[in-house]
């Protein structure tokens, strides 16, 4: 088999992989924040309906979401948006989705949505943007430092094979063998909402995995029915992601005219955004599941769950106030 980019295999693999499954929940390979706790998505519609408010309550708003999943988080904003009726009102529900097995799903939850392959057929105009695990699947370029110089990874036959490369992203110091990892399309599209955010009001918050600051390692990561698998196994046969470069990303927003507020730990974010204090109203609602509902509140917000390891960070138009949670931020 002839070596190939590991991005290439990664773009290749993700793109099997949701193209062919709904991959989420117990019976799946994963679960994500949506599934976990309805507060996540009716948070984040508020976070929406005041990131509205502070672009001035345009009278048309896109809201978009990269990665929707099975339209879980956005249901649960869009329910949490008609407490903002003039938000409500205002907005029209755009996915950014390839895969037609979860469009089918998003469909039912959310109907009227409007469905794009990327951002260059979204509609112009003021726009809030939503993604909740959407970066961490995007093809990561793995670079090892060998002599003074660098090696880049391919894959072949099932393992890493290194030929000569290099990148611009690159330091010019790094210790022997470190890796350092470069995620070109999470920087086009940071860049990509910068240019967006130029000429139109708008916001994007992203919720994901990855260290507050960019660094050395292998965060290369594969995960069937909830336990953990080959990174290079068959392409589509496992859901396979990377740590996101936060920083990196921050970095290509600002360089692009745009305002980066964090990353900031997810766990204070949401706590910010009163998650705790809505799964205590739900919890108390519904009294037979109270304790599920308080215990998955935790599990998003507690350190040594998803609290530290997940990061917020939002991207906007330079002129907007800081957005809400990223106070100090």
């Amino acid at each position: 088999m002839t070596a190939e980019r590991l991005d290439h295999f990664m773009g290749r693999a993700v793109a099997a992989y949701y193209g062919s499954r709904d991959p989420f929940g117990a019976k799946g390979d994963f679960t994500t924040a949506p599934e976990i706790s309805q507060a996540f998505g009716e948070c984040l519609g508020l976070w929406a309906a005041v990131a509205w408010q502070q672009m001035g309550a345009p009278a048309r708003v896109l809201l978009v979401e990269l990665g929707p999943g099975r339209g879980t988080l956005m249901a649960d904003a869009l329910r949490a948006a008609e407490m903002v009726p003039a938000f409500r009102q205002a907005l029209s529900v755009h996915f950014v989705e390839q895969s037609p097995v979860l469009q089918a799903a998003q469909a039912a939850r959310v109907p009227g949505a409007t469905w794009h392959d990327g951002l260059a057929t979204l509609p112009p105009g003021p726009a809030i943007i939503l993604a909740n695990e959407f970066l961490d699947a995007l093809p990561i370029r793995q670079f090892v430092r060998r002599g003074g110089g660098w090696a880049e990874r391919h894959v072949q036959d099932g393992g890493f094979v290194e030929r000569p490369g290099g990148h611009p992203a690159l330091p010019a110091e790094a210790p022997e063998a470190a890796i350092q990892e470069v995620c070109e399309p999470a920087l086009a599209l940071c860049q990509a909402l910068a240019e967006r955010f130029r000429h139109h009001p708008g916001a994007a918050l992203f919720l994901d995995y990855g260290p507050a600051e960019s660094g050395f390692g292998d965060s290369l990561q594969a995960m069937r029915a909830h336990g953990r698998a080959d990174p290079l196994a068959e392409a589509g046969s496992v859901d396979l992601t990377a740590h996101v470069d936060f920083a990196a990303c921050a970095r290509a927003a600002r360089a692009a005219g745009a305002a980066a507020h964090g990353p900031l730990p997810q766990g204070v974010f949401l706590q910010r955004l009163g998650l705790v204090s809505r799964a205590a109203v739900l919890a108390r609602s519904n009294p037979r599941q109270a304790g599920e509902v308080l215990s998955a509140a935790q599990r998003l917000v507690a350190p040594e769950a998803m609290g530290q390891l997940f990061k917020a960070l939002c991207l906007c138009h330079a002129g907007l106030p800081t957005p809400p949670g990223f106070e100090d931020a």
